[in-house]
């Protein structure tokens, strides 16, 4: 199965690649899971401007920027979204790069490993009720890291003990959810 990990920030600074690649090193480590980074910063998806609402496009999108995104998501069987939380929510460029596409995320199964200064929970709340527009599966187990507990005070990835545990509970969850997936889809 394809496990697609998200860096959801594209802000200079941002603390979602030391945390992908923590999560993409886990999900790798398991049998039968190939494990991608998704850069979100690497795609420069633009606003959503398109007369087309996405849902309706069929993956013919106006700009190449987002077919090569949703091509990128595509090609995946579920997700690991690594999410800040901005201002009690998430972040922005995320969530209009989610918005620009459609039935790519359709029916697949997300997790979500979250941090800020109180564990970016706000933001998985958030997420939750965006992705189940799609029917996504989410899977409950989540990794919340505090701004304050798991990174040091240079800002390097830092997680306490037990933050290896959670990620494993989330990866179990959502390596099953998605098996049960492709099952039902063949």
């Amino acid at each position: 199965m394809k496990i697609g990990i998200i860096l959801g920030s594209i802000r200079d600074g941002r603390k979602a690649e030391q945390v992908g690649q923590w999560v993409a090193a886990a999900a790798a480590e398991r049998a039968g899971v190939e494990a991608s980074v998704i850069d979100l910063k690497d795609f420069e998806v633009p606003l959503l401007t398109s007369a087309t609402v996405p849902g309706a496009a069929n993956r013919q999108y106006d700009n190449a920027a987002v077919t090569a995104w949703g091509q990128a998501i595509d090609a995946q069987d579920g997700f690991v979204f690594v999410t800040p939380e901005y201002n009690h929510s998430i972040p922005g460029a995320f969530k209009n790069a989610f918005d620009s596409i459609g039935p790519e995320w359709a029916g697949k199964t997300v997790g979500f490993v979250a941090y800020g200064a109180d564990g970016g929970v706000r933001a998985v709340e958030h997420w939750r009720q965006i992705t189940a527009n799609f029917s996504m599966v989410d899977v409950r187990a989540q990794v919340s890291l505090g701004l304050f507990t798991d990174f040091d005070g240079a800002g390097a990835f830092a997680p306490i003990d037990r933050r290896s545990a959670e990620l494993t509970a989330l990866l179990d969850e959502l390596t099953a959810a998605t098996e049960r997936h492709l099952a039902a889809r063949h």
